[in-house]
């Protein structure tokens, strides 16, 4: 593990490589039109949100059980985020005789292109050739004081599927609360995203993303085409491994950005953006020895669906607005830097289920009280860079 120390700062075992001064050229290189586009979109969405619009990640608290700036429980002095766990918790199965059992065309996605929990399905959904099984659609990029919102009819949002709620009886839906309520009118939780719901009951099966992202790995392979049913996402030999990362990447790495850009106190913030790093250092060493494209090496599996979808995020987002700076991805850590543009670059379900625009606004936008102004950083740019280029402080000599 990389040691070091904070210059001025009370905390010890981690510490800052060097910086460089990057040249303006080496940023406006072959992306160039790619920077362009975003910026052009900037200056054309006039949306401002008000002060009051400041909403905890991907989800919202019903007025009854608290304000919906309660990112951390009023009265707990820890200033420490925690993420509430999910209220559906039903399954999708192969059995035909299952309460849910795995049929074409029965069961809808609601995403938010922001969300990193919820594009962790669209890409097992897009990896598994379930694109014909399984419909989706997707929420407007900003979270306001009714939660996530679905666009209406004269909206232009950029990506696919930003879209009206499509599901037949829901023509009155104008935000995903409307769904939950539908499901259970007395709900008081959360409402998060992914959804998945059921057309044929009108029920939310499962609002928990690791579970939606394992259902949609192996409860429909017996309908799919040998090359999708390839794909193993969970191999029976490497689950006792993919437990294992898991357990110190979602606390470390996947929850960890949010604990550190929602804490409360300084000392909070300090303990958790250092438990961050070191879990980005340990994800790094190991990448650091592996032959193949893949976290296992030639086998892809869930861990490269879930770490990927924090660290495209990384830069563009979490650096800046959740105070994650102590490195970059694209200049400080090389082997995740590779690993996440090979993922990117050489496979659809990656990069098509990513999109920027709806990532920066999201953020910059939805957590006023982060940043008030609702400012988007134009930066860094490109958002991505192509697997032959680096950013200078990453060239060899």
């Amino acid at each position: 593990m990389l040691r070091f120390v904070f210059i001025d700062m009370p905390m010890q075992g981690i510490g800052i490589r060097s910086s460089r001064v990057f040249n303006r050229s080496s940023l406006f290189g072959p992306q160039q039109q790619q920077s362009i586009r975003f910026i052009t979109s900037i200056k054309a969405s006039s949306f401002k949100p008000s002060l009051t619009q400041v909403q905890p990640p991907h989800q919202i608290r019903m007025a009854s059980t608290g304000k919906v700036t309660d990112w951390v429980k009023p009265g707990d002095t820890s200033g420490e985020f925690k993420r509430q766990v999910s209220s559906f918790r039903d399954w999708i199965s192969r059995d035909p005789n299952a309460k849910y059992p795995a049929e074409a065309g029965r069961y809808h996605l609601y995403v938010s292109y922001a969300c990193p929990w919820a594009c962790r399905t669209l890409i097992a959904r897009k990896l598994k050739g379930l694109e014909d099984i399984i419909s989706y659609s997707v929420v407007h990029w900003h979270l306001g004081e009714g939660g996530w919102r679905f666009v209406s009819k004269d909206e232009d949002v950029p990506g696919d599927n930003v879209i009206p709620d499509p599901i037949k009886g829901h023509e009155g839906f104008t935000h995903l609360k409307d769904v939950y309520f539908e499901s259970e009118k007395n709900y008081d939780g959360r409402y998060t995203v992914p959804v998945l719901f059921d057309k044929k009951t009108n029920r939310i099966v499962s609002n928990e993303s690791s579970e939606i992202l394992r259902m949609l790995g192996t409860e429909f392979d017996d309908m799919l085409d040998e090359k999708y049913k390839a794909i193993q996402l969970y191999p029976e030999d490497l689950q006792k491994q993919i437990e294992e990362v898991h357990e110190w990447q979602y606390g470390g790495i996947n929850n960890g950005v949010y604990k550190s850009g929602f804490a409360t106190t300084s000392e909070a913030y300090e303990r958790n953006v250092v438990a961050l790093f070191e879990a980005l250092d340990r994800a790094e060493k190991h990448l650091s020895e592996q032959q193949g494209p893949y976290w296992f090496g030639d086998k892809i599996s869930e861990v490269d669906i879930r770490l990927f979808v924090t660290i495209i995020r990384f830069d563009p987002v979490y650096v800046q607005h959740f105070k994650c700076n102590i490195r970059d991805i694209r200049s400080g850590y090389p082997a995740l830097h590779k690993w996440m543009r090979n993922l990117y670059w050489s496979d659809p379900a990656f990069k098509d289920t990513t999109q920027f625009e709806h990532i920066k606004w999201h953020y910059t936008r939805s957590h006023t009280q982060i940043n008030p102004f609702s400012i988007t950083p134009v930066g860094p740019l490109p958002h991505i860079l192509p697997l032959e280029e680096e950013v200078t402080a990453a060239q060899k000599k």
